[in-house]
């Protein structure tokens, strides 16, 4: 299962990875550049926490390692690796209602509340699940 060495990379094709579930200590990269925004990843075993100009993006509980992130207004698409329970927080639009998909199966309709975060959990294991979320 890859994790992310550097904590926080741009992949070739503009896309973020992102953390490191296998440290036991916390770890964290301040002031990462990445298209005009500045981004800070918290990460270790327990959980995974990344931010974009100091406003929440993403977090699991426990951490994890996200493979080409990337968000729009209307999709947000990453590949996640872990282990068991994982709850996953996204930071996106207000009171606003979007499709859930984990490897490619609808796991239901979700509405961001008043802060815009949206919470699932996925099962997680020694392969990557595909993470789709799609404002309806």
């Amino acid at each position: 299962m890859p994790v992310v060495e550097s904590l926080i990379c741009k992949e070739t094709d503009g896309k973020l990875s992102f953390g490191n579930y296998i440290l036991s200590t916390k770890s964290k990269v301040e002031d990462f550049g990445h298209e005009g925004d500045v981004y800070k990843v918290k990460t270790f075993k327990e959980i995974t926490k990344l931010e974009r100009n100091s406003a929440f993006v993403f977090e699991s509980v426990p951490g994890s390692a996200v493979i080409e992130f990337e968000t729009t207004p209307d999709l947000t698409t990453f590949d996640i690796y872990g282990f068991g329970d994982t709850q996953i927080t996204i930071g996106l639009e207000e009171d606003t209602e979007y499709e859930v998909y984990i490897d490619d199966v609808s796991i239901g309709g979700m509405k961001t509340n008043l802060s815009g975060k949206l919470i699932f959990s996925v099962e997680l294991s020694e392969n990557k699940s595909k993470v789709i979320v799609k404002k309806r």
